[in-house]
């Protein structure tokens, strides 16, 4: 008996979905619940699960197309005799994947969806690589090692499924790749930022030694009474909302039809975070009523999770703030775009000892710049740097913070 595997429904707003890479091959058994096949869309990676256990008979839509909610993706013949390998659709040549020989045991294999792409995207096979995730998966990193220490990359014409390769006006290869629906709607979101805001970036520097003393002090008995590290991003947070308190306009936008001020009496602070397929930020609901210790469990998680594509998508969807950490990837100054329809976004970046001047003295001080870019059609310059020294000051003296002052 046939079984037809189509594309789920992913959310109201979301229509199409871009085919991210099969975990199977035509003929090979799969036990249901099994996660045959990974789609993505704008926000999120979405597993698709066999629905019943078979044998995979056919694959219709190949890595790299765009589909419909409701359209078919493949064919499984439940608990029956493997089918005859069909051939892949015209002009796609189902790149990533594995030969036969290659595919023995990877119905056993567990693949997190980041990782599934790269193995799709070098022709590595999944069963190959030891996996060093938890429950025995095959993580990102696995995948890139494999990727890399293939003897015989795949060349650009052999990927159809992803690309397309031709030549240069100067004779030399090149190739174009569609954009993930990752990347095209973080895209369209910053020209529509610049587009329509009249964006402003207002800088300054934080002494970031006070909070380095308290980790240094409290982390271990943090994380022994509370299970996650003690980092950054709570203080951050905590900042945030404080100065929130004081600058009203950063959480508020311009409201429908552009003649009016939107104030949000909440803080629902997106926290851009790398994950599997780009940036994307997840955001923590009412920041202002959670602890120290419940801010990190919830960045905690959605760090783990954002790397495996299992993020929801109403956790990305909404915020009235934005933070973002360039820092922990090296920048040391950069000027961040809001995310519309909010006012403002906080950007931190790397932490450096440099020489500062305290009482008189040159001394060494670990400093991280802030960058602070703002909606200029309802925040002002007053109100903006005001905002940001409200950040340092409560940084720098983290008491202030607890003490309410």
């Amino acid at each position: 008996m046939s079984v037809e595997l189509k594309v789920p429904s992913v959310g109201e707003s979301v229509t199409e979905v871009q085919v991210g890479g099969w975990l199977v091959q035509p003929g090979q058994r799969v036990e249901r619940d099994q996660v045959v096949v990974v789609i993505e869309t704008d926000k999120a990676t979405v597993e698709i699960p066999a629905p019943v256990a078979g044998v995979v008979a056919s694959i219709a839509k190949t890595s790299g197309m765009k589909v419909r909610v409701g359209e078919v993706l493949g064919l499984m013949e439940e608990a029956g005799v493997p089918a005859t390998k069909a051939a892949a659709p015209a002009g796609r040549s189902g790149v990533g994947m594995p030969t036969p020989s290659d595919a023995a045991g990877v119905g056993t294999t567990k693949v997190m969806p980041a990782a599934a792409r790269v193995l799709a995207d070098g022709g590595v096979a999944a069963n190959s690589v030891a996996p060093s995730g938890p429950g025995g998966r095959v993580t990102k990193e696995d995948a890139l090692r494999a990727v890399a220490g293939r003897a015989a990359p795949a060349a650009p014409a052999e990927r159809a499924g992803v690309g397309s390769s031709a030549a240069g006006a100067d004779g030399r290869p090149t190739e174009t790749v569609p954009m993930s629906p990752l990347r095209r709607t973080v895209a369209r979101r910053l020209v529509e930022a610049q587009a329509t805001a009249a964006l402003l970036t207002t800088f300054n520097e934080i002494d970031m030694g006070a909070v380095m003393e308290l980790r240094r002090q409290h982390g271990d008995g943090f994380k022994e009474k509370h299970g996650v590290k003690l980092g950054f991003t709570s203080f951050f947070a905590k900042a945030i909302v404080e100065a929130i308190a004081a600058v009203p306009a950063l959480n508020a936008q311009v409201a429908a039809g552009g003649e009016s001020i939107l104030y949000h009496h909440y803080c629902d602070l997106g926290i851009a975070v790398g994950g599997g397929k780009g940036l994307v930020v997840p955001v923590i609901r009412n920041v202002e009523r959670l602890s120290f210790a419940e801010i990190e469990r919830v960045v905690a998680d959605f760090g783990a999770r954002a790397q495996s594509g299992k993020l929801a998508l109403d956790e990305l969807q909404g915020g009235t703030f934005t933070l973002s950490n360039g820092g922990v990837y090296g920048s040391l100054l950069s000027t961040p775009i809001v995310n519309p329809p909010q006012s403002g976004v906080l950007g931190l970046h790397a932490i450096q000892e440099r020489p500062v001047a305290r009482d008189g003295l040159v001394v060494i001080r670990p400093m991280m710049y802030a960058a602070l870019t703002y909606d200029h059609r309802i925040v002002d310059g007053r109100e903006a740097v005001t905002f940001l020294k409200r950040i340092k000051e409560c940084v720098e003296s983290p008491a202030r913070v607890l003490l309410d002052a």
